[in-house]
């Protein structure tokens, strides 16, 4: 019933001994259906089958055709949620959109949460705004349903079969019944509040889980990302951190379609930006209206939260959870756990860094170690065979002998030489300016020759330092990791070849890059895991592109070809 009808002659509420004479007078009959109805009132804790059961038992204590409950929203001028029963869903589907409660009998009813009773609601001035398709509705009866003091909702009834008015002994059973439902959407409230908590805590932990787990840093930000997607209902879960320029920047995206998202700088001039780097949250019931959002990534959202991720007064990024237009805008319930969701996910975010801050260290002290010990044991070692071999050749006479010892002195000195350079290499730590795509792309295949016990062969095609960006260089390297690694665990492959082409034409017309990683191993079992082919493919469509995979080298099309492509 997506729209209650308006009230005719109000009806005041019975004092205690009218109600008690009422209710006597109907004992006889209706007293056992009264009890039947709060039993079944009270059965279970889900909130929604709870107002459902409501609604059904209404209608069937008092010969109603159709009854609603409508749920009064936090700031009590609207409808938060409206469960009916009577209206089959074609009809409803015709009707359209459920009332918002802002006007009509159904806002008169928020505004004034008294009994109402009318025999004939067209004839009441405050019925207006039904819409069409609506079913023909004129015998009323609506009452308030309180939770702990407070209006949770009101109660519909319309059309009391017959066509008779609802009368005392109705309003009486009804008000009974609406006691009854308070005490059983309380429990439900609270059983879902406890629900939701839970859901809320086991997210968290899943965050701080992959956030430690010391894997890759675009994948545990992707976590946090579809985690808070999947707790707060949102059409989009999105992580941003400051940008090298100023601004926060997109770094993950869970989303139906992400594309063009992943990647984009939200300004340092955005108000939002000012709110959210000094640790603020921001909320808005519509962000493509609300004056401080970004026009071109709020347009596509409707309500949504903000929320800083700072932890020991340091803000590290942001967190964003909008909702599609049209939806209901987040609970104050909603707000609180999101809130400590991101404070949690900030703290992780940090022992994260100092994770790897710590693992960082442990490299260079091993670097400088392996420094130490290349200087003290095996240059000392060199120069000793280098002076042994001096000897000997002095102590020849045979001029082949001479020759070759010189030789070998020779290739010593070049040896140390070699090793001095290493040793300052190591005591220098990695250099500050970042390795071109080329580098970056050949450093991973050797990376991987260790494991695999052979060298991947490889072609670039292409400028592909200058064409591609640092974004997509980035996605690519880690999808070309995630496939390397693939083919040594599970492909049992002899031969790989790798290569990156910098010159493609993506099918939307778009220049792009693609890379290409094909094996003659085993090729991908019916059945198996397919978790990092799914990796590569959500990085492919968050920059706009795409992931496949197909027949690979060995004979009759044997092994695997990972195919993966996006925009320069």
């Amino acid at each position: 019933m997506p729209v209650a009808p308006s009230p005719g002659p109000d009806v005041p509420p019975p004092g205690p001994e009218q109600s008690a004479a009422g209710l006597r007078a109907g004992t006889d009959t209706r007293l056992p259906r009264l009890l039947e109805a709060m039993r079944t009132v009270g059965r279970g804790l889900e909130l929604h089958s709870t107002l459902e059961r409501i609604c059904e038992t209404a209608a069937a204590l008092t010969g109603a055709r159709y009854a609603a409950i409508g749920v009064v929203d936090e700031h009590g001028d609207g409808l938060a949620d409206f469960v009916h029963q009577g209206v089959d869903e074609a009809t409803a589907r015709r009707i359209g959109r459920l009332p918002a409660g802002h006007g009509g009998l159904l806002g008169a009813l928020i505004r004034d949460p008294e009994p109402v009773r009318l025999g004939d609601l067209t004839a009441d001035p405050r019925s207006w705004g039904i819409p069409a398709h609506h079913p023909p509705m004129r015998t009323f009866l609506g009452l308030p349903i309180r939770v702990q003091g407070e209006v949770f909702g009101n109660l519909y009834l319309t059309e009391k079969h017959g066509g008779e008015p609802f009368d005392d002994e109705d309003l009486d059973m009804v008000r009974v019944l609406a006691t009854e439902a308070g005490i059983a959407v309380g429990n439900a409230r609270l059983y879902e509040a406890a629900q939701q908590r839970e859901r809320w805590i086991d997210g968290s932990v899943a965050v701080t889980t992959a956030l430690l787990s010391g894997g890759d840093a675009d994948d545990a930000l992707q976590v946090v990302a579809e985690q808070a997607r999947r707790l707060s209902g949102a059409a989009a879960g999105i992580v941003l951190l400051p940008a090298d320029r100023g601004g926060l920047e997109i770094v993950a995206v869970a989303a139906d379609r992400p594309s063009g998202l992943l990647g984009t700088v939200v300004p340092p001039e955005s108000e939002v930006v000012a709110e959210l780097l000094a640790g603020q949250p921001v909320f808005t019931d519509d962000a493509a209206t609300d004056g401080r959002m970004p026009t071109g990534l709020a347009r596509r959202f409707g309500p949504a939260m903000m929320l800083p991720l700072h932890s020991e007064g340091r803000v590290l990024g942001s967190l964003v959870m909008p909702r599609s237009p049209g939806e209901h805008a987040f609970t104050e319930a909603e707000r609180t756990l999101a809130v400590q969701f991101a404070a949690q996910a900030a703290l992780a975010l940090m022992m994260a860094e100092a994770q790897r801050d710590r693992e960082r260290l442990a490299v260079f002290e091993d670097r400088d170690r392996i420094a130490r010990d290349l200087h003290d044991l095996v240059i000392q070692r060199l120069f000793a065979t280098g002076m042994l071999l001096e000897n000997a050749q002095r102590g020849s006479v045979v001029p082949e002998v001479r020759d070759g010892v010189a030789k070998a002195v020779g290739e010593l000195d070049i040896t140390i030489q070699e090793i001095r350079s290493a040793i300052f290499a190591l005591q220098q730590g990695p250099a500050e300016v970042p390795s071109g795509l080329r580098t970056r792309v050949l450093r991973e295949i050797s990376m991987a020759a260790v494991p695999l016990g052979f060298r991947p062969s490889h072609r670039l095609v292409g400028p592909v330092d200058t064409l591609v960006g640092e974004l997509t260089g980035k996605n690519l390297v880690a999808a070309l990791r995630e496939a390397l690694s693939n083919a040594f665990r599970h492909a049992g492959a002899s031969r790989i070849d790798v290569v990156v082409d910098a010159t493609v034409t993506l099918p939307d017309g778009r220049p792009g890059v693609r890379l290409s990683v094909a094996d003659d191993g085993v090729g991908i079992p019916e059945g198996g895991r397919r978790s990092g082919l799914s990796n590569l493919k959500r990085r492919a469509e968050s920059l706009g592109g795409d992931s496949s995979h197909g027949p690979g080298l060995g004979e009759n099309g044997g092994g695997t070809t990972v195919v993966w492509q996006a925009p320069h």
